[in-house]
């Protein structure tokens, strides 16, 4: 399991955006940064800060993965056929911890890496408990029966701030879930903007 390094509202206004859309993030009362010096007039970002910043977003993101992953993760992207900013997407949305989230089980991504890792998610069928673990499409994704009454769990399906987006088919009343297909970038409901391209140049050029 991985460390989580940094709370999410701590990525948030390191940040200075809402990554997740949530109510309660700090940003929404001030986007200036952390610390005495945090509302200091920033200057204009190089290129390299640009590209670090649109790495740390979407890796903070999926719950704050580790370099290694990451990395990993961008190697296989940059492997497959096709455009790898979307490959590397594609690739991010098929962890299990993202589909949890995205099908409303849980309300962050870090109560779905903690919800996988707990053992609480059957995939067709069986238990798994990688939060990393991959999906393949048509895969179905349910929670265990011995957990349905979990109250974090009935409390996310009743979100209002996020929708299950369309490459997932989710079923809250039997807690099941079926990953249609992956996902391209404009599919993937970002609450801010992301940019994988920027990402695909930073470890291009580093």
């Amino acid at each position: 399991m991985t460390k989580r390094t940094s709370a999410k509202y701590k990525i948030d206004r390191r940040m200075g955006e809402n990554i997740w859309g949530r109510p309660k993030s700090p940003v929404n009362r001030r986007e200036y940064g952390p610390g005495q010096h945090g509302q200091r007039r920033k200057g204009k970002m190089s290129d390299f800060g640009l590209q670090l910043r649109a790495k740390q977003k979407l890796k903070g993101y999926y719950g704050d993965l580790t370099e290694k992953q990451f990395k990993r993760i961008y190697s296989e992207a940059a492997r497959v056929k096709g455009d790898t900013g979307e490959n590397l997407v594609g690739l991010l949305e098929r962890r299990l911890d993202a589909v949890v989230y995205r099908a409303k089980f849980v309300a962050t991504v870090f109560a779905a890496r903690q919800f996988v890792n707990h053992g609480h998610v059957l995939v067709n069928g069986k238990r798994v408990n990688i939060p990393s673990y991959r999906v393949k499409e048509g895969d179905v994704v349910e929670v265990r029966e011995k957990s349905k009454q979990i109250a974090v769990l009935l409390e996310a399906t009743q979100l209002a701030e996020r929708d299950v987006p369309d490459y997932i088919d989710a079923d809250h009343s039997k807690m099941k879930a079926t990953f249609v297909r992956t996902p391209a970038l404009s599919d993937i409901p970002y609450a801010v903007i992301m940019e994988p391209h920027l990402v695909i140049e930073y470890y291009a050029q580093n």
